[in-house]
């Protein structure tokens, strides 16, 4: 059964590029947005990154965390953090991805005529009660977090 608005946010717990473990029912009483992205440092994982970085004051003044998960290890994690200067946390969910599982994305992809395992390009945002407030299957990557900001009435 597809994920819909309403439903209780899968929980989990994933490791932050320095080893600690970030838990999402531990973040109750904020809006939490986790957007799923294939890969670090590549052009539109970059794009989604950059937008959600220029826009960290209006996040931030709302109380918002934001939490990027990909499959990436740490080390991958940090380089990209440092090279953009990333003011919000990265997440690793190693292959299978249990997590992008859980929340539908993670699956099967193709890419000029090859089909493989990937991870999709997704947002959740997830309120202070922990269920789903709203989904994001199509995804601009270059103006998700300014959707976001206008969808939620904060631009």
């Amino acid at each position: 059964m597809a994920l819909q608005i309403g439903d209780i946010a899968p929980d989990f717990t994933l490791p932050d590029p320095t080893g600690t473990p970030v838990t999402l029912s531990a973040l109750r009483g904020q809006r939490v947005v986790i957007y799923f992205y294939p890969k670090d440092d590549t052009s539109g994982c970059t794009k989604e990154a950059c937008n959600f970085r220029d826009r960290w004051s209006q996040f931030e003044a709302q109380g918002i965390r934001v939490l990027g998960i990909s499959k990436d290890n740490a080390a991958s994690h940090t380089k990209f953090i440092d090279k953009y200067s990333l003011p919000f946390t990265l997440l690793t969910d190693p292959e299978p991805c249990p997590v992008a599982t859980a929340y539908e994305s993670y699956g099967l992809k193709k890419f000029m005529g090859k089909e493989y395992m990937g991870m999709m390009r997704h947002t959740v945002v997830v309120d202070g009660e922990g269920r789903i407030e709203k989904l994001y299957r199509k995804v601009k990557s270059e103006s998700m977090a300014d959707d976001l900001l206008t969808d939620l009435g904060l631009a």
